[in-house]
């Protein structure tokens, strides 16, 4: 099992309803990633960044399948011998239904997890236009267990207790996160992070779409809840290490998971 990560955190713009821009933009920040020194062992990136929010014609823009997304970031893997959380895309399934999809991929090209978002936003009028997920996204990477969660899901404590429970010990948060509620943004990762423990690892998107300013801020939170690295307001990719042995140390010294009494809650 790997101790250490080198994490990447791709923060872009997205262009709403054109999904070939955004896929040529993403191949080309892939690639700037991955010739930083030392080279990520992971990339991460945003919710929705194939067609931001354009729900009223998703169907029309959504990825058959995700096979795009699949071919373009499996193949990108397998070239450059790296791990990628590949955000999250409008995904058009055979039902004829939308949903919020979360794919990763290790450094074979082989796809270790598939999500689709649980808990839809209504504000953005998700629950009209998108079909919910129905099982969390546990998976391994590296030979440790890890999480993904997108956006929204990052405020059912629930859901990230329940990722936990189950062995995780990082956490990746996809999000197209707006303003003005950057505090609930920093907020709820810190929260997350310390109740259970973990690493958080969360991508933003930046710009403006639709009359609404997204704010970027893509961190890394450590299992004390102190902020490893945050990101601006614009185009950027934020870089750090985690050192997974931290998440034993700090589980060791306060005891939450053997303390817990679920039969009272």
């Amino acid at each position: 099992m790997a101790r250490t990560l080198r994490i990447s955190l791709i923060q872009i713009d997205v262009r709403i309803g054109l999904p070939d821009d955004n896929f040529a933009a993403v191949a080309e920040r892939l690639e700037e990633a991955v010739r930083q020194s030392p080279r990520p062992d992971v990339l991460v990136l945003p919710e929705m960044w194939n067609t931001g929010y354009a729900l009223e014609r998703i169907r029309e823009l959504a990825d058959p399948g995700g096979r795009r997304t699949r071919a373009m970031v499996s193949e990108f893997c397998r070239r450059h011998r790296v791990n990628v959380i590949a955000g999250s895309v409008a995904e058009l399934r055979e039902s004829g239904g939308v949903t919020n999809t979360a794919h990763g991929f290790d450094r074979d090209g082989t796809e270790i997890v598939e999500y689709s978002k649980i808990h839809r936003f209504r504000l953005m009028d998700e629950h009209l236009h998108l079909e919910a997920g129905e099982r969390p996204g546990l998976f391994r990477l590296e030979g440790t267990e890890a999480g993904v969660q997108i956006c929204y899901d990052i405020r059912f404590p629930e859901l990230s207790r329940r990722l936990a429970l189950d062995g995780a010990r990082v956490l990746f948060v996809p999000a197209e996160w707006p303003h003005p509620r950057l505090h609930h943004w920093r907020t709820l990762l810190q929260a997350r992070a310390i109740e259970n423990q973990l690493y958080v690892v969360a991508c933003n998107r930046v710009g403006v779409s639709g009359g609404t300013s997204f704010f970027g801020h893509s961190m890394i939170v450590d299992p004390w809840g102190e902020i490893v690295a945050e990101g601006g307001e614009g185009e950027e990719i934020v870089t750090a290490g985690i050192d997974l042995d931290a998440v034993d140390e700090v589980r060791g010294r306060i005891p939450v998971f053997e303390d817990r009494r679920p039969r009272l809650y």
